[in-house]
Parts: structure tokens; sequence; C-alpha cells
């Protein structure tokens, strides 16, 4: 697992500053950034492509009237993400969608890591597509906010009383430890805007219930047949599911300013 598993993805992070009132472009861009290199951009409306970075998109999206979410599809579950970049936004697990008075697009983070395991480094260009207007498509697959908050406690339950029944500290030497770990990880230091009190749990607690099912589907550890092989699977799927949907729903916002 990463070095803190509960990390938010680029595409949450961006979406939450370009929500923030009088965000300074150059703020967004380091807390995006983080330790990657320089990230690129393609594609943005108006920019030309080879002199495009992170700064341009950040300043071209974070006035005036603007729809913004990060949603996080995967096989079989778009997520809302419109079909035009549904293949895209899939293979990256993540994207930002971006409305205004001008258009709509989504904006894929293509990553390619290289350097080693102690030393990774990360190239990202962000692809800027056209697509038609994604809000309806969007608020129909991830529901509101407070609906999130009430289906990741359901989700907090169904993991807990899988891995009970399943007993995670044989699957792996590790398991158990791993999964302790996520739940003593702190999200004090996530790189985004100052958060209210139900964005702010929504995300903790959808971060930390994927870095469990992370670690929990990681093999078939101590299932010993295929009926709980499939039993943990199904109840692990429908929890990621519902915390790929909470932390996209905690990230949607209409801005005016």
């Amino acid at each position: 697992m990463p070095a803190n598993p509960t990390a938010l993805p680029r595409s949450v992070v961006l979406a939450l500053w370009l929500q923030a009132a009088q965000a300074a472009p150059g703020v967004v861009v380091r807390c995006v950034q983080g330790d990657d290199e320089p990230h690129t951009v393609t594609g943005l409306p108006g920019a030309e492509a080879r002199d495009a970075g992170l700064k341009q998109l950040v300043e071209a999206w974070s006035t005036g009237p603007r729809e913004v979410v990060a949603l996080q599809p995967s096989p079989g579950d778009p997520a809302g993400v419109p079909a035009a970049a549904t293949q895209a936004a899939t293979d990256a697990g993540e994207c930002l969608a971006v409305a205004t008075p001008h258009g709509s697009w989504v904006v894929v983070p293509q990553v390619t890591t290289f350097g080693s395991a102690l030393e990774p480094g990360h190239l990202v260009q962000w692809r800027v597509l056209d697509v038609p207007p994604w809000s309806t498509a969007v608020a129909g697959a991830l529901g509101s906010l407070a609906e999130a908050e009430r289906e990741l406690r359901t989700a907090l339950i169904t993991a807990t009383d899988a891995l009970d029944q399943l007993d995670v500290a044989r699957w792996r030497d590790d398991a158990a430890d791993a999964i302790e770990a996520v739940r003593r990880t702190s999200t004090d230091a996530w790189p985004v805007p100052p958060l209210d009190g139900r964005r702010a749990r929504v995300l903790q607690l959808a971060t930390r219930l994927l870095a469990i099912v992370t670690v929990a589907t990681a093999d078939d550890g101590g299932a010993v047949n295929l009926w709980q092989v499939d039993q943990r699977s199904t109840a692990l799927r429908e929890v990621e599911r519902t915390a790929r949907h909470a932390l996209a729903a905690a990230t949607y916002a209409r801005a005016t300013a």
C-alpha cells in the first residue's frame, strides 16, 4: 500500500480547489501536483496545447459560474461520466467534470510512473475532452451528499461484517495490521481548502473504506472455497462502489464567483 493509503485522487483535490473562492492558482497547482513533475494539459479551450499547464487550467475554471465534480468510474460503472469520455476515465479510474455557460468538459489525468519503488516519480498529463451537458446524469448516478453519508454508514457495517466473518487476520500475515494502519491514518494533512463538516466526514469515510477494500481484495487469503471467495467479493464490491460514488458526491458543487 502507499505511505498514505487514504491519499485523495488528484481529480478530487483539483475539484475541491476549483470550487474554492479566491483560490490563488499557484497554491492550487502546488496542492494538486504535490511531488509530481509539473503537470501538462492538452485540449484546454483557448490555449495552445504545447504551452498549457495546470495553472492555465485552474485560471480558466476557477472563476465565474461553474459546476465541478470529480468522478471515480470503474469497469461496468461509469458513475455519470459522459459516454464520450467513459473509456478514458475508466482506464484512469478518475476524472474531473466541469460545466460553464460556455460548454461542458471532462478532464482525465493520464499518469506515467517512473523511478523505483523507494523513490517513485509521476508524470501527469490532463486530457480535456468536450462532452455534452452532464449534470443530470451525475445527479442520477450519485445522489445527494446526505444520501451518500447514509449509504457510507451502511457500507461500513457491511465491510466490518465481511471482514469479521471471513477472519481477516488469516488472509495474510500483514492484512490485519494494514487495515488497522488505514483506520489510524490521519486525513488532516490533505492539501485541500477548508471543508464543511459533512463534506469532510464523507471524504474521510469514503477514502478509508476504499483503502480497506484494497487490502481486503488483494488475494483470496483465508477464504477456503469458491463460495467464500464469492461472498467476500460481492460484499466488498458493493462497499467499493458506494465509497467511489460518495467520494464523487462530496466533490460536487456549483459556484458563482
